[in-house]
């Protein structure tokens, strides 16, 4: 049996035999504009009208340098423009991928789990740690404690399918949970189980670079850039629930608020 042509191994050829190039449209040879610009929008437009998907498997630099017609260094510059906008995303040992960006309103207070499955994203975490211990001073004047309080704190990884999304680190009053071994999948069930799921939140981000050991667990380059979201949960009897701390990609994460006028 002969093997598959290489352009049908991508998912955005959609119609068969047909290549990548043909897919997203040829170069110009008659436009002025730079040769890695026009493959850049080319490429863009291809995304923005979903011609390409999220997930999509973007060809090998060869392989699109042979399709096109222009050296690798071109198709090099273009695909790296492409990434610092957010569109692609470069997966370590996999390829070239269309970004899968997911968007958070910060309008309603919603786990991560929550927030991936209402996207049809399906959401899962890698557990650095699990652990008990007294109260830091930080975690004190965050949550309220009195020095030499218990409490419980989780590390993990979190996923959106396949993807890396964040790192995670939350700290929760031991008057809120049995163990540690209490969390399984989401923090937030775990603490609905209990009567000690948050009904209100204080949330601060702000940008951030990954540093290397960040980096590393996510996939990314050190010095890539992120976004730091701190949140303190609230029960409804003003007690603290929850002191998290998490650093999501910034090239898969769109904070989005909904802003009201109230003159």
């Amino acid at each position: 049996m002969n093997a598959p042509s290489r352009s049908k191994t991508y998912a955005a050829a959609k119609v068969p035999d047909m290549s990548f190039a043909e897919t997203i449209g040829r170069l110009a040879k008659d436009d002025p504009a730079p040769l890695y610009l026009q493959l850049q929008r080319a490429l863009r437009d291809a995304i923005q009208s979903r011609q390409l998907h999220q997930d999509d498997a973007i060809p090998p630099e060869r392989d699109l340098a042979e399709e096109f017609d222009v050296s690798r260094i071109t198709v090099r510059k273009a695909i790296d423009g492409l990434v610092s906008e957010g569109l692609l995303t470069r997966r370590r040992g996999a390829g070239t991928f269309v970004a899968s960006r997911v968007e958070k309103s910060f309008s309603k207070l919603s786990s991560f789990s929550e927030d991936m499955i209402s996207r049809g994203r399906k959401p899962h975490s890698e557990w650095v740690s699990k652990s008990a211990g007294a109260v830091t001073p930080e975690e004190s004047l965050s949550l309220g404690l009195s020095p030499g309080a218990l409490v419980y704190r989780f590390h993990r990884v979190r996923y959106a399918d396949n993807t890396t999304m964040a790192l995670e680190y939350s700290t929760i009053p031991g008057y809120c949970l049995a163990s540690p071994e209490a969390v399984t999948s989401s923090l937030y069930d775990a603490l609905e189980k209990t009567g000690h799921r948050p009904v209100r939140a204080l949330q601060r981000l702000r940008a951030v670079a990954f540093l290397p050991e960040q980096a590393e667990r996510l996939g990314v380059k050190p010095g890539d850039p992120g976004l730091f979201i701190e949140r303190r949960g609230f029960l409804q009897d003003g007690r603290a629930a929850e002191f998290t701390q998490s650093y999501y990609r910034g090239d898969a994460y769109d904070v989005v608020a909904e802003l009201n006028d109230i003159s």
